[in-house]
């Protein structure tokens, strides 16, 4: 004890000392300076005695830990976002909701948009992690989905959160958020076929991003278990955008199939379908009805109001934010995934299928 308190003496009445760091602290407490980095943030993981121990040190020193230079693992002052997506609505959900939780928290963000398909696209998201000195990143689609991205990540140890579509964690190698697309995509076209529709089109989003897949896997599924017979030419592939709606609805309105309802895969694409309905003089919801998915801005906004399901993207942001900050103070340990589950939200945009076609 004595040693200790000459030490105590010597660094607080140095002339010209510098302000103590983590390393200053970690000495006089006689303990690792990851410990004080895990006392500091609260972790569960340190026992009474040895936060008592580090806080006391912290308290001589009148040490003041610096935001910029907390890099190690649970101690990391940011987070990153990663995001290849086109959807600006989606974006900035996310975005709110992960930096509102970033500020509950005491972290920073910092945010990265990229292009997944670029050949050096794990080289950029390596040297973003570097560069940025992040804690841990919150990966969405389709980064998220990306074995290669997520292998490379891997390798280096670096925490990361995978906000993806399915009906479960698709394995154990990072906590997750799930979102069951399939299900929601099934109720979405059961309700459809309860209306009477049985030439339900499919406009999807881009392949490369898996909710469209699982998307189109209820739709089929619905249409299925309803005995009706699915027509390929009915559904067509895009993007996750109006323009693509536009376009794809332009398709089949000058086509000899004339569906009565549409299902498109996210709600932009359904806002660029009732614009193209319109263009073309089509009553929406009488002659053609539309749905859409995620209840974005754009599911509100249009007139009539788009039947969509609800997919609270701020809060998921939130969640995903919540596990990767716990994932990265408990080094990745009991860490459980959380799924969400979309519901139908029934607006104006729909309404019992036409008698005649």
């Amino acid at each position: 004890m004595k040693a200790a308190s000459e030490k105590r003496t010597s660094v607080e009445k140095a002339p010209g000392k510098t302000k103590a760091t983590i390393k200053d602290v970690a000495k006089l407490a006689g303990v690792s300076f990851k410990t004080v980095s895990r006392v500091i943030n609260k972790e569960a993981s340190v026992g009474p005695e040895l936060q008592e121990k580090v806080m006391q040190a912290v308290k001589a020193l009148n040490y003041q830990p610096n935001l910029s230079a907390r890099l190690l693992r649970g101690a990391a002052s940011s987070i990153g976002f990663i995001y290849d997506n086109p959807n600006s609505n989606y974006v900035i959900d996310m975005q709110r909701g992960i930096l509102g939780e970033c500020r509950r928290q005491g972290y920073e963000l910092v945010i990265h948009p990229c292009d997944s398909k670029a050949p050096d696209i794990i080289d950029e998201v390596l040297n973003m992690v570097d560069r940025s000195q992040v804690g841990g990143l919150v990966l969405t689609p389709p980064m998220s989905e990306m074995p290669e991205v997520l292998s490379a990540l891997g390798k280096r140890k670096i925490p990361f959160v995978r906000i993806l579509s399915g009906s479960q964690a698709p394995d154990k190698k990072s906590p997750c958020i799930f979102i069951d697309d399939r299900t929601a995509a099934y109720k979405i076209t059961q309700y459809l076929i309860d209306l009477g529709h049985k030439a339900i089109a499919f406009l999807g989003g881009e392949e490369a991003h898996k909710s469209s897949g699982e998307r189109l896997e209820g739709y089929k599924a619905a249409l299925k278990a309803n005995k009706i017979s699915m027509d390929k030419k009915l559904i067509l592939p895009g993007e996750y955008s109006f323009e693509s709606g536009v376009k794809r609805t332009r398709q089949l309105l000058a086509s000899n199939l004339k569906p009565t309802a549409v299902f498109a895969c996210n709600d932009e694409i359904a806002a660029g379908t009732l614009f193209a309905a319109r263009i073309q003089g089509v009553d929406v919801p009488q002659q053609l009805s539309i749905v859409g998915f995620e209840d974005s801005p754009f599911s509100r906004q249009a007139w009539p109001n788009l039947t969509t399901a609800q997919q609270p993207n701020t809060t998921i942001a939130e969640r995903a934010t919540a596990l990767l900050i716990e994932s990265i103070r408990k080094d990745g340990r009991d860490v459980d995934s959380e799924g969400f589950y979309p519901q139908l939200i029934v607006r104006d945009s729909t309404c019992p299928a036409p008698s005649k076609r």
